[in-house]
């Protein structure tokens, strides 16, 4: 199914945002917040068609074993993040101010 998945991305044009890219987001992640050892990070990029939407986005999944799980985003392609980024996004979904539980 991935590798479907992967040929439609293909076909109309998007490319599938690099793996180092989405690593290096996840760890900025994990450091800029703090998480613990058994929290879990995936990062995303969404394309939001409502004209309300950034365009490209990038989503990181914030899953802490006992708390509900967070979304942190931020406009624009996983390569683009800075740390600055990252913690203006915290700062907005409260993340930063209680902790990642």
């Amino acid at each position: 199914m991935a590798s479907l998945l992967g040929t439609f991305a293909g076909r109309f044009g998007r490319p599938r945002p690099e793996r180092a890219a989405l690593d290096r987001v996840a760890a900025l992640a994990r450091a800029v917040l703090a998480l613990p050892a058994d929290a879990t990070v995936a990062v995303n990029e969404i394309v939001c068609a409502d004209p309300a939407c950034p365009g490209t986005e990038t989503v990181i999944l914030v899953m802490v074993p006992g708390a509900r799980t967070r979304a942190l985003k931020v406009a624009g392609e996983a390569g683009t993040v800075t740390e600055a980024m990252l913690r203006e996004a915290a700062a907005v979904d409260g993340l930063a101010a209680r902790g990642a539980g």
